[in-house]
């Protein structure tokens, strides 16, 4: 945003915490997915998915919104979820409420793949984040974060889903 027509530039304290929250996610990010690949053939994508529909009534989700909850378009979610069933871990059928809808579950041997990986996935937050912050600095992250979901998410027809 500018003021008066003048761009507002980062102070060095500010870019410094931008730059920061940038090499340091995109780590994270890298290492879970890493350890999920190296330990279970799964991405770090693919373990999210297994999780929402883990924690949805029935284990199944509306692929819309599934796809809001994860806050990825429907064609990177439906690619996603199609080599999850050809493997698998989901089952695809068509929403029984409107026929018009398609509904992802989870299978049994989904949920199993998501109770091996878990201890490894959550080992890695905690060893990559958690673990290195006081309880103070992680909650004010999560204050942060909440604050930047509610502003970015304002209007989208996910809004609910967090």
């Amino acid at each position: 945003m500018t003021e008066g027509g003048t761009t507002r530039w980062l102070e060095e304290r500010q870019q410094h915490a931008w730059r920061a929250l940038l090499v340091g996610t995109t780590l994270l990010y890298d290492r879970l997915d890493q350890d999920l690949r190296r330990g279970f053939d799964l991405s770090l994508g693919e373990y999210e998915i297994l999780v929402r529909l883990s924690e949805a009534p029935g284990r199944a989700l509306r692929m819309a919104h599934l796809a809001d909850s994860l806050r990825h378009s429907r064609s990177r979610v439906t690619h996603t979820v199609g080599r999850m069933e050809a493997a698998g871990l989901v089952q695809r059928s068509r929403c029984g409420d409107d026929g018009r809808g398609i509904l992802a579950t989870l299978t049994d041997e989904g949920f199993g793949l998501l109770e091996r990986a878990a201890p490894l996935h959550v080992a890695g937050v905690r060893a990559g984040l958690v673990d290195l912050v006081s309880d103070e600095d992680l909650a004010a992250m999560g204050r942060v974060m909440d604050a930047v979901a509610d502003r970015l998410v304002g209007g989208h027809p996910g809004a609910d889903i967090r």
